[in-house]
């Protein structure tokens, strides 16, 4: 039975992750801050660890409590999305929030991924998808006012790049993936794609990747990202 590791899964496309590898038999291994506040992960029946990804010390004890257990996807999905707001436009930018975003949306997945690395080597295919964005697409930005999220994701997709010369040759495909804009808490109620059709795109490109896809930008649809 193949094993995902899902981070940031109490809810949105994490949770549905979750839910989609769990109707199709997979061990899902499912990360949030608060387990305990999280009934829609728990009834998934996913084994839910609490995690804050940019807690050192927490992400070494999990680390040290899946040692050894193969892991065929790993998905990092935790992320946040800080609302600039009137305060936040150019000219009065606040840096604190944009610090928090940094190491939670960029360097967060890095770290997750040497921590993990073991366990995806142990897997006959493994594949490391990271969350990404279209607004992390240097060539297909266009939009004022988010350059917080934005450069977090475009920092992202680098870290995912650099992620794929290193992990390579280990025989990890390591992949960054949009998944369009989906109606969930961070999308909203007006976003174009449903949470189910969304994951299920992702993860046909998860399911399809092969080697000679490590260190390429996906849409849900299948189609490339310009970076």
């Amino acid at each position: 039975m193949p094993t995902v590791l899902i981070t940031g899964a109490s809810r949105g496309l994490g949770l549905e992750f979750a839910r989609q590898y769990r109707a199709d038999g997979w061990d899902v291994i499912a990360t949030c801050r608060d387990p305990v506040h999280a009934p829609d992960l728990v009834a998934t029946g996913a084994e839910a660890h609490a995690l804050d990804v940019t807690d050192d010390a927490a992400l070494a004890a999990l680390g040290r409590a899946l040692a050894g257990r193969p892991i065929d996807v790993l998905i990092n999905n935790a992320g946040i999305f800080p609302l600039q707001g009137p305060d936040g436009a150019f000219g009065d930018l606040p840096v604190a929030p944009w610090m928090d975003t940094l190491r939670t949306n960029l360097v967060a997945p890095w770290k997750v991924a040497e921590t993990f690395v073991a366990n995806l080597q142990a897997a006959e295919r493994p594949v490391l998808a990271t969350i990404s964005s279209l607004f992390g697409s240097v060539g297909a930005s266009s939009m004022p006012g988010i350059v917080i999220y934005a450069s977090s994701k475009a920092g992202a997709n680098m870290v995912i790049k650099a992620l794929s010369i290193e992990l390579g040759p280990r025989g990890i495909t390591c992949l960054a993936l949009n998944p369009g804009w989906v109606k969930t808490d961070m999308g909203g109620p007006h976003a174009q794609l449903d949470p189910e059709e969304s994951i299920a795109g992702l993860r046909r490109v998860i399911a399809q990747a092969t080697p000679s896809d490590n260190g390429r930008f996906y849409g849900h649809d299948g189609q490339e990202v310009p970076w």
